[in-house]
């Protein structure tokens, strides 16, 4: 253990002790005035403190400090009552201040006792009630506006980060502050009994036990109790300052002298006002001119020189911004910030400004949170912010999605409207403005509120036009989701995996594969949909097999075969026999015979007649299946896989095309359709 945290835990028992052990007198002398100077401390590092959080410590601080006073309260009352002498400290205080006279002496440390309990113990208790509240019931709040924030790309996952831990910490710390100011509050009612018990008890004892006459016990314990109050007097009204400038300090850029003398002198004319008031009383009133005109003029002189520096100030930052503004039109980082593209944009025309606008009661900022969070559970992929804008080219309820600044998708909406889409069966009873779902491209039909009742009565799914947003947006990010994935993106999640699993990261990167090359097999899984959160599973199958071959064909058929429970459960149903569309033999001969080696690794190259073959008799297969409303799946042997999905993915891209090997074997699989040469 460190001698400092050791200092600080035999100082916290000694405090305890000296509730219980008489201390000598010369001692506790030493120890009154580290008191006050500890008191002293706290409230001018208060007053230089430019956020509470800066100093967190203070609820904890408050209650060593007020268990401190307390301790040598009960150490002087000892001394007081036994001794008729507290130290050199106490007595000299309680001469000075009471000045030969005693009632003065009550009268002053009355007061005092009044100013800490009622004005500032009183008012702090409130302040820090209050604020606690506050701040609890702005938490969400506050959270909400990182995430549109951090949706809007005003901000990164960092900055949002350490924003929401300093939330919660101002939370934490205004709650702390509001069980603290009990504290003060205690120790001012304390000291009123002491004061009490010394001074009544004193005077019993002097005259009982130490044969003092009545004037004489009388003068010495009121000169002790007075001194002894006001020792611990005036370092717990300096910490009740302290508390109660920490709970009553909002946002600021300096300390509480920069602020006071900034923010009070803000206004130079209003100084000429006060300057005018003051010589008026002293011409109207029996003041005078010698207490008023000095004032007055030092008032009009402050008021000038500060109207100087303010013209002055505003002049210099003009001339600021202008040269700052011309440094930033020569320089040629103005026009690369014209070359970036975002990853996604989502474009709206000026009538659907609701959607995004939450005064209008628009949540789109709230579903794009959750579009990212599904995309993570579901694809294991992290969606990069959303850029939201208006655009004022587009038709009013149109709105397009774009990909690295090319458009990808677009659709169209009608805000007092709900999409209804059939359920196989038209109902003549159900009228609207016929159109097209536009994640999937359904039939559909744009009804009012009138008509969605019957609709839904009738069958019908009936979505309003944020969920039919969201629903596209996020098949959209799934469709391209192989696009979004780069190398600065996949170092991200191989870095999280290294937090748990170093000793597998620091084996395979980058002695055994870089980060591009795992970028390549996680780019071709998510273009299958294939989801990449288990990325433990992946990357211990590219170390085990990334050292034989570095081809990101042949890596990814490894991977696949990995997550084979994984993909069974995302195609297979437990209570159903999987139907599959197989490939008869005759066809994957044919399709390893046309594979052909090259220096970048294997391809398929087949004449245009025989693929073309092939093509056609497995697209009258899937839109049979299709037709007869089944997923159509085709499964095949593990050495062609990779070259059928090639094949397909021009005009097939959507068919699952599985293997063997990435079903498990107590999986029952119905073949329902095979394609023949």
């Amino acid at each position: 253990m460190k001698f400092r945290d050791l200092s600080i835990l035999l100082g916290i028992i000694g405090i305890v002790l000296m509730m219980v052990v008489p201390i000598p007198k010369e001692l506790l002398d030493i120890l009154l005035v580290i008191n006050i100077s500890v008191a002293l401390m706290i409230l001018l590092i208060s007053m230089n403190t430019q956020d509470a959080l800066h100093f967190s410590i203070f609820p904890s601080l408050l209650l060593i400090t007020t268990l401190f006073r307390l301790a040598l309260n009960v150490s002087t009352t000892r001394l007081i009552l036994k001794d008729h002498d507290a130290g050199h400290v106490v007595e000299t205080f309680g001469r000075f201040v009471a000045g030969g006279q005693i009632a003065i002496g009550f009268v002053v440390f009355l007061i005092l006792v009044v100013v800490q309990f009622i004005v500032i113990t009183k008012g702090s208790e409130r302040v820090a009630e209050v604020a606690a509240r506050f701040t609890l019931d702005a938490m969400p709040g506050k959270q909400m506006s990182i995430d549109a924030d951090l949706n809007a790309g005003l901000i990164n996952e960092q900055q949002a980060r350490e924003r929401r831990e300093k939330i919660e910490k101002e939370a934490d710390f205004y709650g702390a502050m509001d069980g603290a100011s009990k504290f003060v509050k205690g120790d001012a009612i304390a000291s009123i009994i002491i004061l009490v018990i010394n001074l009544i008890g004193g005077f019993i004892i002097g005259m009982a036990i130490h044969g003092m006459s009545v004037t004489d016990a009388l003068e010495t314990y009121s000169i002790l109790t007075i001194g002894d109050g006001l020792v611990s007097q005036v370092p717990a009204l300096l910490i009740s300052t302290a508390t109660g400038i920490i709970v009553t300090r909002a946002a600021s850029d300096g300390n509480l002298a920069h602020d006071v003398s900034t923010q009070l002198l803000r206004y130079p004319y209003l100084l000429y006002v006060v300057a005018g008031t003051v010589f008026l009383l002293g011409i109207a009133t029996p003041i005078g001119f010698i207490s008023t005109i000095p004032f007055s003029v030092i008032l009009v002189i402050a008021g000038y020189r500060l109207q100087r520096n303010l013209v002055r100030r505003q002049q210099q930052e003009e001339l600021l911004v202008e040269e700052k503004e011309i440094e930033e039109v020569r320089s040629p980082e103005s026009v690369i910030s014209l070359l970036q593209v975002d990853p996604i944009e989502f474009e709206f025309g000026y009538g659907l400004i609701p959607l995004a606008d939450t005064h209008q009661g628009g949540d789109l900022l709230d579903r794009i949170i959750m579009i990212r969070r599904q995309c993570a559970l579901e694809m294991g992929l992290i969606v990069p912010v959303i850029r939201i804008r208006d655009n004022i080219q587009l038709k009013p309820n149109e709105y397009i999605i774009k990909m690295k600044g090319n458009m990808v998708a677009r659709g169209e909406l009608l805000l007092q409207h709900y999409l209804a889409m059939s359920p196989g069966f038209d109902d003549d009873s159900v009228t609207g403005i016929e159109t097209q779902e536009p994640a999937f491209g359904l039939p559909a039909l744009w009804i009012n509120e009138a008509t969605k009742e019957r609709a839904e009565l009738a069958g019908y799914t009936v979505v309003d036009p944020p969920s039919v947003v969201a629903t596209h947006l996020t098949e959209v990010i799934k469709k391209h989701a192989h696009e979004l994935i780069g190398r600065q993106e996949t170092k991200a999640l191989v870095d999280s995996v290294k937090e748990t699993y170093p000793a597998l990261v620091e084996e395979l990167v980058p002695s055994i594969m870089t980060v591009g090359e795992i970028q390549k097999v996680l780019s071709k899984l998510l273009k299958e949909k294939i989801s990449i959160r288990d990325m433990v599973s992946i990357l211990e199958t590219l170390a085990d097999y990334g050292k034989f071959t570095k081809d990101p064909e042949v890596l990814t058929e490894y991977v696949r075969q990995s997550l084979s429970r994984q993909i069974t459960q995302q195609y297979a149903q437990a209570s159903e026999p999987l139907k599959v569309i197989t490939v008869s033999p005759a066809v994957e001969k044919k399709i390893a015979e046309a594979v052909q080696q090259s220096d970048q690794g294997s391809y398929l190259a087949m004449d245009p007649v025989s693929s073309q073959a092939i093509y056609q008799r497995l697209t009258e297969q899937v839109n049979r299946l299709i037709q007869s409303g089944q997923q159509p799946i085709v499964l095949t042997s593990p050495t062609i896989r990779m070259y059928l999905r090639q094949l397909l993915e021009r005009s097939l891209n959507d068919i699952p095309v599985l293997s063997y090997s990435e079903l498990e074997p107590n999986i029952e699989v119905q073949s329902v359709g095979v394609v023949n040469a």
